[in-house]
């Protein structure tokens, strides 16, 4: 019988042995087309670190052949098969999530609107980290279905608890490919992180709302990591991540008044009516006072029942001052500074975007200078066209699509053709 269990944990061991050691050609992971199409240094970052991965949990099979070969202790044997196991499904789950995301770019036409939102994405970052002496990680944008963006953030433990995430991956969704300011949101949370402003900021709106009320306090602390996500965007778009905010959280009234367990996004009525007053805060009157009428007749907030009703009513008058915070208050994460002297929203006031246009422009679209100096200015101005103009925005869109591209021509390395 020993014998037979021996045979058997042999067999099972060279199972996942040359699971183990399949993982190692990344080829297989995401086709070598995709790979080409990402920046040389984030191609290099991201089969680095997969490599790695890959190379540890090899290593891990051998020692467990080892310790079968020399007749060890059939138990430590049988549990370090399982161990492999346990570390392959983690592995391959690390990989399908990266082979995912960069496969997303075998279809050239998307690879090169993607390429785009790698360097704007990186921009994002950088327009902040940059400032406070930090280095912006690479980025890795990938396409995926659903409502909302996410990120993967750069540094932190990835599923195998051990290897950092070798890039910031951010899922855009193909609806919001050509409203694509949920993109800063996301870098936002990396440029949170980094910094620390997260834990910064939620104790600055807890301190403000004290005085009125410990549940408010409380429940807008808990919010603080996607009101900065959020905050980060206006900076660096003005209104146009509103416009898109607003589309993607809408839906019957009782779901904008829903709070949903865990859920560390406020809920959606207060949290377009918060993005609201950033704009109105800093530029006055606009177009988001249209989306503020439409949401206040749609889900009138004098009727909304239960904790949500409540917690509504008590926050709209004091979203002015929760504005102020975030943006005037000055943060140890932003070396002493507010955010507003890093990322001044005046620039991207209507007013100022349409002086950008004028002063350029046909050039505002085909001038590479301008979109490697004024890049975020000039995508927060192509992303509230469409809005502007419904019955345009097919062309609109098509517009920032083709200017992206060209943002992303613009990182991409020569070819050996080219650079000949």
């Amino acid at each position: 019988m020993t014998e037979a269990v021996d045979r058997q944990t042999a067999a099972e061991l060279a199972h996942w042995q040359l699971a183990a050691e399949a993982l190692a050609d990344l080829d297989t992971v995401a086709a070598p087309e995709a790979w080409q199409a990402l920046e040389d240094y984030l191609q290099r970052q991201v089969r680095a670190r997969l490599s790695e991965l890959v190379a540890v949990l090899v290593a891990e099979g051998k020692a467990a052949r080892r310790l079968l070969g020399q007749g060890g202790d059939p138990g430590a044997v049988r549990a370090a098969v399982l161990r492999l196991r346990t570390r392959y499904l983690q592995v391959e789950t690390i990989l399908d999530f990266y082979g995912h995301a960069v496969n997303s770019r075998t279809n050239p036409a998307l690879r090169a609107v993607l390429r785009g939102y790698d360097t704007l994405a990186g921009d994002s970052m950088a327009a902040v980290l940059t400032r406070v002496g930090l280095e912006p990680p690479p980025a890795l944008v990938y396409l995926d279905h659903g409502l909302g963006a996410s990120i993967l953030r750069a540094g932190i433990r990835l599923w195998d608890h051990s290897h950092p995430s070798p890039a910031a991956a951010i899922k855009l969704t193909r609806h919001n490919l050509a409203y694509p300011t949920a993109l800063l949101h996301e870098t936002g949370h990396q440029v949170a992180h980094l910094t620390g402003w997260n834990t910064e900021l939620a104790d600055a709106l807890a301190a403000r709302l004290a005085p009125r009320s410990a549940e408010l306090a409380r429940t807008w602390r808990d919010w603080a990591g996607e009101i900065a996500g959020d905050v980060h965007a206006f900076v660096q778009a003005g209104w146009a991540p509103v416009a898109a905010l607003a589309n993607v959280v809408d839906g019957p009234t009782p779901s904008v008044y829903r709070i949903r367990f865990g859920d560390p996004h406020p809920f959606p009525f207060l949290r377009v009516l918060f993005n609201v007053e950033l704009c109105r805060r800093w530029f006055g009157a606009g177009p988001w006072d249209d989306l503020a009428a439409a949401w206040l007749h749609r889900h009138p907030v004098e009727r909304a029942d239960g904790d949500a009703g409540a917690l509504a009513r008590a926050s709209l008058p004091v979203l002015g001052d929760l504005a102020d915070v975030c943006t005037r208050l000055p943060m140890a994460a932003f070396g002493g500074k507010p955010l507003s002297a890093l990322l001044d929203p005046s620039r991207v006031s209507p007013a100022a975007l349409d002086a950008l246009a004028r002063q350029a422009g046909p050039s505002l679209l085909t001038s590479a200078y301008l979109r490697r100096r004024e890049p975020l200015r000039i995508l927060a101005l192509l992303s509230t066209r469409a809005v502007l103009a419904p019955e345009a925005a097919a062309d609109h869109q098509a517009a920032l699509l083709a200017w992206v591209t060209s943002v992303g021509a613009d990182a991409a390395p020569l070819s050996p053709h080219r650079a000949a």
